[in-house]
């Protein structure tokens, strides 16, 4: 379990992470959200005992990360696929970790195994595609069999096989009982993979809960209604204050329940083909919730 109490980060002047405070738990893939310039690199560097924060404490399973004398064995994590000695093999380089962190040789083979580089095991790491970067680091991150796993961005470069075996990964270790903690700005990947989320803005915390909880909180149903007399309904809709739009015989409709819309139709003899309620996806409530937390928007100065 990660635990995040009062977290505080300032470069001088800049307050990169302020006052945060959340609890990433044990059983589920937990994912890390916000904008660029939220504060979620600098938060997982301090999570990591890389960086000392300014205020606030961070443990893991009730320790400091630092005071792990054998660190791979307790956390397992991935922060940046390139920080790694390009001269040297995948196995070289993991052979390394695990006899500075007393693990058995035979783990190395195995998790080369795990991510799908046994065969690449001898190549020099200068040659390796992105892909294959990431994928040697989350094998460093498996290596010691740890209980708590932290990826940064794990997906960048992967294919889309790649991300079907990350995402099948990361639901696997959650199902083991781990702590599974993940950022990433890909919001479908988020959607098929996570189920609790913290998002951050601006270093501050905009919410800690379940997936279907924030979607729920931060989003408008939408209605979408397919009639062949399209341009009545929605005369009659706007009329009621629903916001319309249309696309030939299809109307989205936002500010009227489905209920409403159907006894409206009904009254004014307008026939209906279909009448559909639908929440806007993790991307769109993502967007209206953070907004103003956005450090840099495109096209318009701030």
């Amino acid at each position: 379990m990660i635990e995040v109490n009062e977290l505080t980060k300032r470069y001088g002047g800049t307050t990169a992470v302020n006052d945060l405070s959340f609890t990433v738990r044990p059983g589920h893939v937990t994912g890390f959200l916000g904008p660029n310039g939220a504060g979620k690199s600098t938060t997982l560097r301090m999570v990591l005992g890389l960086n000392d924060p300014t205020g606030g404490t961070v443990t893991i399973d009730g320790h400091r990360f630092r005071d792990r004398p054998r660190g791979l064995r307790h956390v397992g994590a991935l922060l940046d696929a390139h920080d790694v000695h390009g001269g040297r093999s995948a196995a070289a380089h993991l052979s390394v970790l695990a006899r500075s962190n007393r693990i058995p040789r035979r783990r190395v083979d195995e998790v080369l195994e795990e991510v799908g580089l046994a065969a690449a095991r001898r190549r020099r790491i200068s040659g390796f595609s992105l892909g294959m970067k990431q994928r040697l680091g989350i094998a460093a991150a498996l290596l010691g069999d740890p209980p708590v796993l932290v990826f940064d961005e794990p997906l960048n470069g992967l294919d889309p096989e790649g991300v079907k075996w990350v995402r099948g990964l990361f639901r696997r270790l959650a199902a083991e009982g781990r702590t599974v903690f993940v950022s990433s700005h890909l919001m479908s990947e988020m959607e098929n993979t996570a189920d609790q989320l913290v998002v951050i803005g601006r270093g501050r915390l905009i919410a800690a809960e379940s997936l279907t909880e924030f979607a729920a909180r931060g989003t408008r149903l939408s209605v979408s209604v397919r009639t062949p007399d399209a341009a009545t309904l929605a005369s009659l809709l706007t009329e009621e204050g629903a916001a319309v739009g249309q696309d030939a015989d299809v109307l989205t409709v936002t500010g009227l329940s489905a209920a409403r819309i159907g006894e409206l139709a009904f009254h004014h003899r307008v026939p209906l083909h279909e009448l559909t309620t639908s929440a806007a996806s993790l991307e769109e409530a993502f967007m209206e919730l953070t907004a103003d937390s956005v450090e840099y928007l495109a096209g318009e100065p701030r």
